[in-house]
C-alpha cells in the first residue's frame, strides 16, 4: 500500500512539473473563445490530452530513439507558439455556429502541441510507474484538476495582462528549442558547439516573440485602416 501510494505522489509530482508548457498551450489557444467554448475547450483539451499521454507511453521509448523526431516536434511547436500569438480573425460578437468552429479548432490545437510536447514528459512519468499501467493512469488522472485549475487562472491572467501571452509563447518557444537540441540528429552538433545549447531556445523565443509581435501589429494596422 505504501509503495502504490508513492509511486502515485510520484507520478502526480512527475506529471504536473513537466506539465506546465501544456497548461500554457491550453490557456492560449482557449483564450480568444467566449466563456462557454472556453471552458469547454479548457475541460476536453485537458481531458484528452490525458489519455493521448497513456496511449503514448506506449510507443514514446521507441519514437524518441528516432532522429529527427525531437527537432521536427520542436519546429511544430515553435511554428504552434507564433500562431497562438495571432489575433483572432473574428469580430468579437461571433455567431454561436462560428463560435462551435472555433472551439474545436482551439481543442486540435490543444491535443496537436500536447502530442509533440509529451514524447520525453511520458517517458519520466513511466518510470515511475516501473511498467504498472494500473499505477500510471490513477497518477496521471488525479492530475487533471490541477492542470485545469492552472489553465483556468492563466487565461484569466492573459484576458487581463496581454504581456503574458508573449510570456506564454516564450515558454512553447524554449520547451521547443530544448526538444531539438535533445534530439540525435543534434547530439555532435550541440558537442561541438555548446553554445547551440542555449542559443537556438534564445533565438527561437525572440523569433517567435518578434513573429507574433508582427502579425499582432499588422492585424491592429489592417483594423485601423479599414475603419
Amino acid at each position: 500500500m505504501t509503495e502504490l501510494l508513492s509511486g502515485i505522489v510520484s507520478i502526480i509530482v512527475i506529471n504536473l512539473v513537466l506539465s506546465g508548457d501544456n497548461a500554457v498551450v491550453i490557456a492560449m489557444a482557449a483564450q480568444g473563445l467566449s466563456e462557454t467554448y472556453r471552458k469547454k475547450a479548457i475541460f476536453w483539451g485537458a481531458t484528452l490530452a490525458v489519455f493521448l499521454r497513456i496511449g503514448l507511453t506506449f510507443v514514446a521509448a521507441m519514437l524518441m530513439r528516432i532522429p529527427m523526431v525531437q527537432f521536427c516536434g520542436g519546429i511544430l511547436l515553435a511554428i504552434i507558439a507564433v500562431k497562438l500569438l495571432k489575433p483572432e480573425q473574428e469580430h468579437e460578437h461571433a455567431s454561436a455556429k462560428k463560435g462551435s468552429g472555433d472551439f474545436k479548432k482551439a481543442l486540435l490545437t490543444i491535443l496537436w502541441a500536447d502530442l509533440i510536447m509529451s514524447l520525453d514528459n511520458v517517458l519520466a512519468v513511466a518510470g515511475a510507474a516501473q511498467g504498472n499501467m494500473l499505477l500510471l493512469v490513477i497518477g496521471i488522472s488525479i492530475s487533471i484538476p490541477i492542470v485545469l485549475a492552472g489553465s483556468t487562472l492563466l487565461t484569466k491572467l492573459m484576458d487581463k495582462f496581454s504581456w503574458i501571452v508573449y510570456v506564454g509563447a516564450g515558454v512553447l518557444a524554449y520547451t521547443a528549442g530544448e526538444m531539438m537540441i535533445k534530439d540525435q540528429f543534434m547530439a555532435n552538433y550541440v558537442h561541438s558547439y555548446p553554445v547551440l545549447e542555449y542559443g537556438i531556445p534564445a533565438g527561437l523565443i525572440i523569433l517567435t516573440i518578434m513573429l507574433g509581435r508582427t502579425l499582432r501589429t499588422q492585424k491592429t494596422s489592417s483594423k485601423n485602416a479599414a475603419v
